[in-house]
C-alpha cells in the first residue's frame, strides 16, 4: 500500500516543537504570575492544535490505499477489482477538525460502482463524515439540550461548526440500531425478587405540516394552539420485596413520620422505552411500546410462563387503553396493580365535595378512606361514597364529580387489592414510570418553543432511552462494531496487506 508522498518527517518534528513550546509557555506563565484560567484556556487551544497535527501525521502514514493495479475479488470466482482512475476525495470531521482524505478506489469497471476502498477499510471510517468520537460527544449533549445549544457548546469547546440539520440527521442515524441493541443484550446476572412492567403516556408537541392550517388568533375553550401526539412510555425493572402495613403507607403519604429505619430496595436494571404513533407504521404507539416490553421480559426470562418463581407485576394508572394492551401482550399470570397515586387524588376530589379545601375535615375524610382502601376495603369505600351522595341530596356539579370518582374506583376494583400487595411486598406506586415520562420525554421534548416531526421525535426518544437507561457507552461500542461489520465485510484484505515501507518511512 503506497502513499501519495513520503510522510513529512518535519511534521513529526513539529509535534516535538509544539510540545517544547507548551513547556516553555507553562514556565513563562508561572514566572509571570498569569491567572490560571488564562493558562488553562491557552493550554487547551495548544493541545487541540497538537491533536490536529498528530491525527494528520497518522493519516499521512496510511498512504492512499494503493494495493496495485488489480486485486482479487473475495468472492473466489476468479474475478478481480481494478484500480479506478484518479484519487477520490472524502471528508472526515474529527474532534480536532476537518480532514480531506484522497484515496485509491477499486471497482469492476470505470464509472461503475466502487467495490472496495482500502484506506476506508483500514481506518474503519464511519458511514458519514463525522467521526465516531465526535458523534458520541455531539449526541451526549443533544439528548440533554436543544440542537442549537449543543452546536454552540461544541463550537466553544472544539472550535467545530456544525449545523442543526447535521446534528438532527446524526441523531436519526444513531437511533437506527437502538431497538436491536436493547432486545439482544445479555440477561442481567443479578436481579430483584419481583419483575415490574409499567406504562404511561406523555404528549409531545408536533410541528405543523405544510398543509396544516395555522392556529387561529382566538381559540375556543379547550382548543390548543399546537397539536400533540401521545408517546407511550414503557419501563421494565426488578426490585426486591418491601412488605409494609397500610398504616405505614398512610403515614408516609401524609408525612406523619419519617421513613422507617430500614433499607428500602431500589429498582435494578431499569430500562425505559417510548414510542409515538406513526401513520405509516401500522400498530405503532402503544403496540410498539408493549412489544418492546414483552421483548424485555423474554430477555429476562419472564414471558409466556417462563421462570414463574418471580412474580410479574404490571403497574399503571386507570387509562383503559394501557390495560387493554396489557391483556393483549402480557402473560395472564401478571398481577395488575392500579397506581395508588392515581387513587389518592380521587379521594381528595370526593372529600372536597363534602368539605372545604384545606380543611382538617377534608384531610380526615381522605385518611380514613385511604386506610380502608389499603386494607382491601375499596368496594366498601365506593358504596359508602354513593350512600353519602344520596343522603346529602347532591345535585349538579358536585353529584357529577362524586359519580366520576366512584366510577373510576369501581372500574379498577380488581386492581386495588392493596392488602395483598402490601403483604407480598409489591410496589403499589408507579414512581418509576412517572419519572421516566418526566425525564425521558418532558425534560427534553417539551421545552419552550419546541416542535417536533414524527421521525425526529421518535429518533430522539430512541437515543434518549439508551442514555436514560445507563447504556450509552455500551451502545456506542456496539453501534460502531455493527456498522464496521456492515460497511467493511472485506477489511481482512487490507489487514493482511503490508504497509510498504511504513516503518522505515516513519
Amino acid at each position: 500500500m503506497s502513499m501519495t508522498q513520503p510522510p513529512d518527517l518535519c511534521h513529526s518534528d513539529l509535534l516535538q516543537q509544539e510540545l517544547a513550546q507548551l513547556q516553555d509557555f507553562i514556565r513563562q506563565a508561572a514566572h509571570d504570575g498569569k491567572a490560571i484560567h488564562e493558562v488553562e484556556r491557552d493550554v487547551w487551544c495548544r493541545l487541540r492544535k497538537m491533536g490536529r497535527h498528530a491525527l494528520g501525521l497518522f493519516l499521512r502514514l496510511q498512504g492512499d490505499g494503493d494495493m496495485g493495479q488489480t486485486i482479487p475479488a473475495p468472492a473466489g470466482n476468479g474475478e478481480s477489482w481494478h484500480r479506478l482512475d484518479g484519487l477520490h476525495q472524502r471528508r472526515y470531521v474529527s474532534v480536532f477538525g476537518e480532514f480531506r482524505l484522497r484515496r485509491v478506489v477499486y471497482g469492476s469497471r470505470d464509472k461503475q460502482k466502487i467495490e472496495f476502498v482500502p484506506l476506508d477499510n483500514r481506518l474503519q471510517l464511519p458511514e458519514g463524515v463525522f467521526s465516531y468520537v465526535l458523534q458520541d460527544w455531539d449526541q451526549s449533549l443533544c439528548v440533554e439540550q436543544a440542537f442549537q445549544k449543543a452546536s454552540a457548546t461544541m463550537w466553544r469547546i472544539l472550535g467545530i461548526k456544525q449545523s442543526v440539520d447535521s446534528l438532527e440527521h446524526m441523531n436519526q442515524q444513531m437511533a437506527q440500531q437502538v431497538t436491536t441493541f436493547m432486545l439482544n443484550r445479555p440477561q442481567p446476572e443479578q436481579e430483584g425478587a419481583i419483575v415490574v412492567a409499567s406504562a404511561d403516556q406523555k404528549g409531545i408537541v408536533m410541528r405543523r405540516g405544510p398543509e396544516d392550517p395555522p392556529p387561529r388568533a382566538h381559540r375556543t375553550k379547550g382548543e390548543k394552539a399546537s397539536q400533540k401526539r401521545m408517546a407511550t412510555v414503557a419501563t421494565v425493572y426488578t426490585v426486591d420485596a418491601y412488605p409494609r402495613s397500610a398504616e405505614e403507607v398512610v403515614a408516609a403519604l401524609f408525612r406523619d413520620a419519617p421513613e422507617p429505619n430500614r433499607s428500602r430496595p431500589r429498582p435494578q436494571h431499569k430500562e425505559v422505552w417510548a414510542s409515538l404513533p406513526r401513520d405509516e407504521v401500522p400498530g405503532s404507539g402503544i403496540e410498539m411500546a408493549f412489544a418492546w416490553m414483552i421483548g424485555e421480559l423474554y430477555l429476562r426470562g419472564r414471558a409466556k410462563g417462563e421462570n414463574k418463581a418471580k412474580p410479574l407485576i404490571f403497574l399503571a394508572d386507570g387509562q383503559e387503553a394501557l390495560w387493554q394492551a396489557r391483556q393483549d401482550w402480557l402473560p395472564e399470570r401478571a398481577v395488575d396493580i392500579l397506581d395508588l397515586l392515581h387513587v389518592t387524588p380521587r379521594l381528595w376530589q370526593a372529600a372536597h365535595v363534602f368539605h372545604p379545601e384545606g380543611s382538617q375535615r377534608a384531610e380526615d375524610f381522605v385518611r380514613e378512606r385511604l386506610l380502608r382502601v389499603l386494607r382491601g376495603k375499596a368496594a366498601g369505600v365506593v358504596r359508602g361514597l354513593r350512600e353519602m351522595a344520596t343522603k346529602a341530596g347532591l345535585k349538579g356539579s358536585r353529584r357529577r364529580t362524586l359519580s366520576k370518582v366512584c366510577g373510576y374506583l369501581q372500574a379498577n376494583l380488581g386492581r386495588m387489592r392493596y392488602d395483598e400487595y402490601l403483604q407480598a411486598g409489591y410496589p403499589i406506586a408507579s414512581g418509576a414510570i412517572e419519572g421516566a415520562c418526566r425525564h425521558l420525554v418532558k425534560d427534553r421534548m417539551e421545552r419552550a418553543g419546541m416542535h417536533w416531526t414524527i421521525p425526529g421525535a421518535q429518533a430522539m426518544l430512541d437515543v434518549r432511552s439508551i442514555y436514560v437507561s445507563g447504556l450509552w457507552q455500551e451502545y456506542q461500542e456496539d453501534r460502531v462494531k455493527c456498522e464496521t461489520t456492515r460497511l467493511y465485510p472485506h477489511r481482512a484484505l487490507v489487514a493482511a496487506y503490508p504497509l510498504c515501507d511504513m516503518a522505515m518511512a516513519a
